[in-house]
């Protein structure tokens, strides 16, 4: 079958970008995946080649959006770790805020106008109980989240001053892995609660901490809406569709609508796996809300999205089959 054309995937050998370069590639295009490697692994580049650059680099930017003729961007190239981004904000603006202008100049400068951009539930700092609708959006709590936020804003401007269309995707938990158990979820540090407490049954953490027993929540741990990655893969690709057909695009969160806290994550781990993940409790980590559910009927109506494989259940038995491949148990 003759491809629809390239689609340009900026972050594409991480987690989520190597899931949607399966996907972009499933729905008929080519995934050029574009990374500079720093948390990315080559080993998760299938479906397509792959150009080694940094997304500040606009020259190079341009020159591959020209040599593959690509139709669109999806940019998931960013930091992404919550207690970092408080440590080290500079670090997190520069490469999330600066090297997405970069990316927005190569962009313009190739004649490239839509984008799908990976944002992300931080945005909504502590909205409070109830599901989230995208109009409740900041004050964010951490620069993490206010970075995100910022690109958001800049892309309105960019739709406004340049008819540059765009669709920010804010994400919540993502989690799972892929069905083969191909790709999946590998960081170093890891610091997302699924695959950290998955890697500690397996012996490759030695620490597991519960943050914070003292929320206002109905058992004192944080809540958060749990998505899976073939899901959000899912939604990328209806994303992009509405780009192709000349939309001028939109924000749009991707989530259940249902949150799970910490310790029922813990036990639904336990009922998959029939072992109880070892584990201490240590004080709140700064920057981290009680409770993060989407309410996910915007992308419904304007994606024609609706998550289907988010099951908890499912999502921790395709990360537990990803991680006894990739972390085989230590004795």
């Amino acid at each position: 079958m003759a491809s629809r054309g390239s689609i340009l995937i900026t972050g594409g050998a991480g987690y989520i970008g190597s899931h949607c370069a399966k996907a972009v590639a499933e729905a008929g295009f080519l995934p050029v995946v574009y990374d500079n490697l720093s948390t990315g692994h080559r080993d998760f580049v299938r479906w397509g080649p792959l150009v080694i650059g940094d997304v500040a680099d606009h020259d190079k930017i341009a020159a591959t959006i020209g040599e593959h003729s690509a139709l669109a961007v999806m940019h998931f190239a960013a930091f992404s770790a919550v207690g970092e981004s408080v440590a080290d904000p500079q670090k997190y603006f520069s490469n999330n805020v600066a090297g997405t202008l970069g990316l927005l100049r190569g962009m313009r400068e190739a004649g490239c106008d839509r984008l799908v951009f990976s944002s992300t539930g931080a945005v909504y700092g502590n909205a409070g109980r109830d599901p989230i609708p995208e109009s409740a959006a900041g004050p964010t709590v951490n620069p993490y989240g206010r970075s995100k936020f910022m690109i958001e804003q800049i892309l309105a401007d960019y739709r406004a001053a340049y008819r540059f269309n765009s669709v920010c995707l804010r994400y919540f938990n993502a989690c799972g892995a892929d069905a083969s158990a191909t790709i999946g979820e590998l960081r170093d540090p890891e610091t997302h609660l699924i695959p950290r407490a998955l890697m500690a049954l397996l012996g490759h953490v030695p620490d597991f901490a519960i943050f914070g027993e003292d929320y206002d929540t109905p058992d004192g741990t944080a809540v958060r809406d749990y998505i899976h990655v073939d899901d959000l893969a899912a939604a990328h690709i209806a994303a992009l569709e509405l780009l192709l057909r000349g939309d001028a695009g939109g924000v749009f969160n991707l989530g259940t609508g249902t949150g799970y806290s910490v310790r029922q994550v813990l036990d639904a781990i336990r009922a998959e796996t029939g072992e109880a993940v070892p584990s201490v409790v240590r004080e709140r980590r700064a920057g981290d809300p009680p409770i993060l559910v989407a309410d996910p009927s915007r992308s419904e109506r304007g994606l024609g999205f609706k998550a289907s494989r988010s099951d908890l259940g499912y999502i921790i038995r395709s990360a537990w089959a990803w991680h006894q491949k990739a972390h085989p148990r230590r004795r």
